[in-house]
């Protein structure tokens, strides 16, 4: 079982698509909270670090093997929390920016709400250094974007981040900073690649709970 920390419930489905496609065994538990994300926006993330942690041992508790955070501007407090819950906990973005460092040193970051940006850039810095490789990352944020996806115009947003998207020459790879642009990448036109974190963190998370779980069968045989 895998819990998943969300702070959109628009997120649910995507989710819940991909695990019928590559983990049809593996059981979903959705948390939503965008108070959380509302709050890390107005005050920066360190301030919601404490209610990400209850949320977590919350999930902990209730017998999950691993929890995915999906949000990008708290995924930095979720990750440093892992040691006070008990369970592993993904952030849902760090395989992707493994992915980006490895596609090319020019990254090209798209966001839709400007506090995602500081936690992504030290993210890709940090997987830099992991890889001893040197990028130059640059960032923008899709103006209006964010405010069609919070009124449920999925489509809307996704033309707006596309057509950002196409826009960028002088990049190796485009990177969508948040779960909740993954559907723009159907829209483009550029011959870039363009990177998502839901499909590589699920399947990350996947496997975290995987191991979990072989771990907790092997102590018990």
């Amino acid at each position: 079982m895998l819990a998943l920390l969300h702070t959109s419930p628009l997120h649910v489905p995507v989710f819940d698509a991909l695990r019928d496609e590559h983990h049809p065994d593996l059981e979903l538990r959705h948390l939503v909270a965008p108070d959380l994300l509302s709050r890390a926006r107005r005050e920066g993330p360190e301030a919601v670090a404490q209610d990400v942690t209850a949320a977590l041992r919350q999930a902990a508790e209730n017998g999950v093997q691993a929890v995915l955070c999906t949000c990008s501007t708290i995924g930095e407090v979720a990750e440093r929390a892992a040691g006070e819950v008990g369970v592993p906990v993904i952030r849902g973005d760090r395989p992707m920016a493994a992915a980006a460092v490895a596609a090319g040193p020019r990254v090209a970051v798209l966001a839709t709400v400007e506090s995602t940006l500081p936690p992504t850039l030290a993210l890709l810095d940090d997987e830099a250094r992991r890889a001893g490789r040197p990028i130059r990352a640059r960032a923008q944020v899709v103006p209006d974007a964010w405010s069609r996806f919070e009124a449920g115009d999925i489509e809307g947003c996704a033309r707006l981040v596309a057509a950002t998207a196409d826009a960028v020459t002088d990049a190796d790879v485009i990177l969508l900073a948040q779960a909740s642009m993954t559907s723009a990448a159907r829209s483009t036109t550029t011959a870039l690649p363009i990177l998502s974190s839901p499909r590589p963190g699920l399947a990350a998370a996947a496997a975290a709970a995987a191991v979990r779980t072989g771990s907790a069968r092997a102590t018990v045989g």
